[in-house]
């Protein structure tokens, strides 16, 4: 009788209704030598909240000090210029590029290292590199302590315009991208035009797909200035991509602020546009392939799908391949078998969960979410791609 009691009060029991509201705010600057001893705006934004030193690591992208061989030097330099502000406990260098995020680690290594250290929450994690470091180090950071701060110092194209001002982290396992990770935003952003001078070609170029890509879904006029500015972008001009960036950093802020679903809880991600094909082209080129290299086949490919479906208009389908070749793209690639390329739609599904949910474009500037795909069509949107490749050949080795 006494159980039948027990049992009859705990299923009469209501649930209990809880909701937890976090704000989060975080700034992304603009700005030209960060490091140089008469800029004081890593220091302040270090101690913005709390007007005493903190302790800091640095974390730096091998590349970046290929390129800046006195980089270390001059970050301690720095740092003993505005030692009121934050002490230097360590620099550590790590590999750049999709090698970081395939290394399990690299990330071990930084958590012993924030533990030798005896970083606190309230202490920083100075992440300086691509968007690959920055993800991997975001990681470290989220998962030490349950999250230490993280400022973010982009030095690329492409995570100065888009995963260097973002809420996300992770790396690489089981050979899928971006397979263990967190959602965590930076206490800060600090965007350094200057690094951008001695990316090559590839990397000054890379980034600008992801411009196109946010252009495409969400402002044709950013479209269209992209289009208008591509000879200066080819030329190199540090003003151009400015602007670029910019105005690509600002529309995926804008989207991560208000789109509702910032975590990406649904099975809805309108900022991958053409991305499930460019993250399966990564791992099936070995990384050979930059990401924005990639982004740019899979916008080629998923514009070229939109158009044939019939929502694309030709005459728009045409912009974007034009627009993509005019900077220097490829956009097509021998990995790009269907029977290979297609586990990518599996793995994106299993990545954000629920429903396939793929961004397609219905205009330029205008896009649509699809929840089912034709492996035909698709297949003859890659053979459509495969043939303009082939014809581009043609033409530049008859001049």
């Amino acid at each position: 009788m006494i159980l039948e009691i027990q049992r009859q009060t705990n299923y009469s029991l209501q649930p209990i209704h809880q909701r937890v509201s976090v704000t989060f705010r975080y700034q992304v600057h603009f700005t030209k030598g960060l490091f140089q001893l008469d800029n004081p705006l890593l220091a302040r934004v270090m101690t913005a909240s709390e007007n005493i030193p903190k302790q800091a690591i640095a974390i730096v992208d091998a590349g970046l000090v290929s390129h800046h061989q006195d980089f270390i030097a001059q970050l301690s330099t720095y740092a003993r210029r505005y030692n009121h502000a934050f002490q230097l406990a360590a620099v550590k260098v790590v590999a750049g590029g999709e090698a970081t995020k395939n290394d399990p680690q690299a990330i071990e290594q930084i958590q012993q290292l924030i533990h030798q250290t005896g970083l606190c929450r309230h202490s920083y994690v100075l992440a300086i590199g691509g968007g690959a470091v920055l993800d991997m180090a975001g990681y470290a950071a989220a998962t030490a302590h349950r999250g230490i701060r993280l400022i973010r110092v982009p030095t690329t194209v492409l995570a100065q315009n888009d995963s260097g001002v973002g809420v996300k982290n992770g790396i690489n396992a089981f050979g899928k991208k971006n397979f263990l990770g967190t959602f965590a935003p930076p206490y800060a952003v600090l965007n350094d035009c200057d690094f951008l001078y001695s990316l090559d070609d590839r990397d000054w170029r890379s980034g600008i797909a992801e411009a196109i890509k946010v252009a495409l879904i969400k402002d044709a006029s950013f479209f269209d200035a992209i289009a208008s500015s591509a000879p200066a972008l080819v030329r190199r001009e540090i003003d151009a991509m400015q602007q670029l960036i910019y105005r690509c950093a600002q529309l995926h802020l804008e989207h991560i602020a208000n789109s509702g679903d910032p975590f990406e809880m649904g099975s809805s991600r309108p900022l991958d546009f053409g991305h499930w094909a460019a993250h399966k082209l990564e791992q099936l080129t070995d990384y050979s392939l930059r990401h924005g290299e990639a982004v740019a086949i899979g916008i080629a490919l998923d514009s070229t799908y939109s158009y044939l479906l019939g929502l694309l208009s030709r005459g728009e389908w045409q912009q974007i391949l034009n627009l993509l070749e005019a900077l220097g793209f490829a956009l097509y690639v021998p990995q790009m078998r269907q029977d290979c390329l297609f586990q990518g739609l599996t793995e994106f599904r299993e990545h954000l969960g629920g429903e396939l949910t793929l961004m397609l474009l219905q205009a330029l500037g205008q896009g649509i979410e699809v929840h089912e795909v034709d492996p035909m069509l698709y297949g003859e949107a890659i053979a459509i791609l495969a043939d303009r490749s082939r014809e581009q050949l043609s033409v530049t080795s008859d001049q």
